[in-house]
């Protein structure tokens, strides 16, 4: 590999070489925003040498989410405050909420330069213009994490469960629930636009093949956008139409939509189902204690926030403990395990 040169570093910060030679001997007399700009240069083009220290002022970094009105983002978004308001005064940590319809408006907002950013982590819609926001970015020199889901692509660094695990996780519970009982299985999720609900939903699927039971049949996944009334409206359709359904995992959010076309369901064929979904909240934890609701698999926002956070700090050089990679552990919540129950005395 071609040994980096100072000439190297200043082609690509776009600054001169005398430049180059005050910032990495920390001679002084240059603007801290330019500073930034050879330092991360030289970090990215693997400078051998010594790299001064970058962050001596505030180290900014960003999170990025989508739908604040969902109990699973408030969730995160409360994950993240928490943590940094326990962050030394050197670190901000910003929190921002960007419409994930508008791709364009998200990339825009991503490649504006003119918000000053150490560090990015962001929950995105797998969209073209998005990924090359993402990828300018990381040319940039701003570390980026994304967090519960990914677009696609080699460069990427993510944090959150493994997801196809947790749909082939979703499959063998409903295998198991349903081994003597004999019908159709539904599939609900936002739509392919996430990565995450795609894993999920091939996790399910895969499984359900591989352990086929002739008197089950996977037989519709809808794409309710992870809207309540949405997806109730097509769930209540889809059980009016297919009157065998037996099974029902909702790989998405929309839990209180599917929630209520279940409830009248139930109602009115006086017929239970089983009912697998994801994120342990208010929502959930009621349908549960009410046996509407099987089981959850719910991904651990706050480590998933923590971990983005320390991921972030270590590829910067703040911290130098290493921070796992591997996927965050997601847990298993039934009836038994959410506090509906306790020991006898």
């Amino acid at each position: 590999m071609k040994k980096t040169r100072l000439v190297d570093i200043a082609q690509a910060a776009g600054v001169g070489l005398a430049t180059v030679e005050r910032v990495l001997n920390e001679r002084g007399s240059v603007k801290p925003k330019t500073a930034e700009k050879v330092v991360l240069a030289a970090k990215r083009l693997g400078y051998k040498g010594l790299i001064p220290n970058l962050y001596r002022g505030t180290i900014r970094i960003e999170v990025i989410m989508v739908r604040p009105e969902t109990p699973f983002f408030a969730k995160l978004n409360r994950a993240f405050e928490r943590i940094a308001a326990s962050l030394d005064s050197s670190i901000t940590l910003h929190r921002t909420f960007v419409d994930e319809n508008d791709a364009e408006k998200f990339a825009a907002y991503v490649a504006n330069t003119t918000i000053r950013r150490h560090g990015l982590i962001v929950v995105a819609v797998d969209h073209p213009k998005i990924r090359e926001s993402l990828r300018q970015a990381r040319a940039a020199g701003i570390e980026v994490v994304q967090i519960v889901s990914y677009t696609a692509g080699k460069d990427n660094v993510f944090v959150g469960i493994d997801n196809y695990a947790a749909g082939r996780t979703a499959g063998f519970y409903m295998s198991r629930m349903l081994a003597h009982t004999a019908g159709s299985i539904v599939a609900v999720c936002h739509s392919w636009a996430y990565q995450i609900h795609k894993e999920r939903i091939r996790g399910f699927s895969d499984y359900l093949a591989a352990h086929h039971n002739p008197d089950h049949r996977f037989s519709e996944v809808i794409f309710g956008l992870d809207e309540d009334v949405r997806s109730a409206e097509m769930l209540t359709e889809t059980l009016r139409r297919e009157e065998g359904v037996v099974g029902i995992y909702n790989a998405g959010g929309a839990n209180l939509g599917v929630g209520s076309a279940l409830q009248r369901h139930r109602e009115r064929k006086r017929s239970e189902l089983v009912w697998i979904a994801h994120e342990l909240n208010d929502e959930t934890r009621s349908f549960i204690s009410s046996g509407l609701m099987t089981l959850v698999l719910d991904q651990a926002p706050e480590t998933q926030a923590r971990r983005a956070l320390d991921t972030v700090l270590h590829r910067m050089g703040i911290i130098d403990v290493p921070v796992s990679q591997d996927p965050v552990p997601f847990l298993t919540y039934t009836g038994e395990n959410i506090g509906q129950f306790s020991a006898p005395a």
